[in-house]
C-alpha cells in the first residue's frame, strides 16, 4: 500500500525581486545549499533575505554571501547562531567549471534568484547574469510600460467591439 506523500502548499520560500531589473540574465541553475537544523526551521516560517546576497566561487567551490537567516526565539541555547554565515552550494562538478570559464572569462556574476523547496530539501536558483547599465534599466522600463498599456488599449477594444456586436 502507497502511502500518499507529503506536499507542501507553497514551494516558494524567498524571492529577489531586483535580479531582473538590476541585472540581464543569461542562464539558470539549480543548486543544493547546506544548512544547519535551526535554519531550516527559520526557513519554514519564512524567515530568509536574499536579496543583497551573491554568489561566489573561490577554490572550485560555490559560496552563497550575504544572505540572512534569521534564528527563530525557540532556537536552541546551545548552538551559536550566525544569521549571516557564508553557506555553501552544492553543484555538480561540470556546472562548476563552466561557470568559473564564464566568470573568469567574460565578466559574468552569479546572483541568487528564488530559494524553494524541491522533494523536501531546500534548493537555490542562481543566475547567471551581467550587470545593466542606467540606459538599459531605463530601456527595459519603457519596454514593459508599453507592454502593459497596450494590453490595457488591446482590452479596451475588445470590449467596444463587443458592444458594437450587441
Amino acid at each position: 500500500m502507497n502511502k500518499p506523500t507529503k506536499t507542501i502548499a507553497n514551494k516558494t520560500i524567498a524571492v529577489n525581486r531586483k535580479a531582473s531589473h538590476e541585472y540581464t540574465l543569461e542562464e539558470r541553475y539549480e543548486a543544493g545549499i547546506v544548512l544547519e537544523g535551526w535554519e531550516i526551521k527559520s526557513l519554514r516560517a519564512g524567515k530568509i533575505q536574499i536579496a543583497e546576497s551573491y554568489v561566489l566561487l573561490k577554490k572550485g567551490e560555490a559560496w552563497l554571501i550575504g544572505s540572512h537567516i534569521s534564528p527563530l526565539l525557540s532556537t536552541s541555547t546551545h548552538v551559536k547562531a550566525d544569521p549571516t554565515r557564508t553557506r555553501k552550494l552544492l553543484l555538480h562538478r561540470k556546472e562548476l567549471i563552466r561557470l568559473i570559464g564564464l566568470i573568469e572569462r567574460r565578466g559574468y556574476t552569479l546572483i541568487p534568484l528564488s530559494l524553494y523547496w524541491n522533494k523536501g530539501k531546500v534548493k537555490l536558483e542562481i543566475g547567471l547574469a551581467k550587470g545593466k547599465k542606467q540606459h538599459d534599466k531605463r530601456a527595459s522600463e519603457k519596454e514593459r510600460d508599453w507592454q502593459r498599456e497596450k494590453q490595457r488599449l488591446f482590452k479596451i477594444t475588445k470590449t467596444q467591439t463587443k458592444k458594437v456586436k450587441n
